[in-house]
């Protein structure tokens, strides 16, 4: 078994494409509507579905509002670089809502930035930096 995909519902799917692609450097990699049921489903990720968890984004048409709870927490990034990753976020419009630095009770190096939906994203620094 493995983890295939996490599922979240957003009120603006171009905006959330756009943060999602643009902004973090995920690919789109399918997206299909269902008139039907009056919804839309895009996938985006690092790397294909077959090989790397991804992210679908649920679209339900006409619900441009969703409260998003308490139970959620965040969903986390791996990245080589937190400060240059934030950097460049920052520039491509995303909004950083923790700045790069050690966590509160240990030393692993974490950031937040939140998408436009309210929906947090950890970014964990992978590897040691050297000056």
């Amino acid at each position: 078994m493995r983890i295939i995909h996490t599922m979240l519902r957003v009120k603006d799917l171009d905006a959330s494409l756009g943060f999602y692609c643009d902004v973090l450097g995920m690919t789109l990699l399918r997206k299909k509507d269902y008139p039907s049921g009056e919804f839309t489903l895009a996938f985006v990720g690092y790397g294909e579905e077959s090989e790397q968890c991804v992210i679908e984004l649920t679209h339900n048409w006409g619900v441009d509002n969703y409260d998003l709870g308490n139970a959620f927490g965040h969903i986390a990034l791996g990245v080589d670089d937190i400060y240059g990753a934030c950097d460049r976020i920052k520039q491509r419009g995303g909004k950083v809502i923790r700045e790069p630095g050690p966590m509160k009770h240990g030393a692993t190096v974490i950031a937040f930035v939140e998408d436009p939906n309210g929906y947090k994203i950890e970014l964990i620094q992978t590897k040691t930096l050297v000056d």
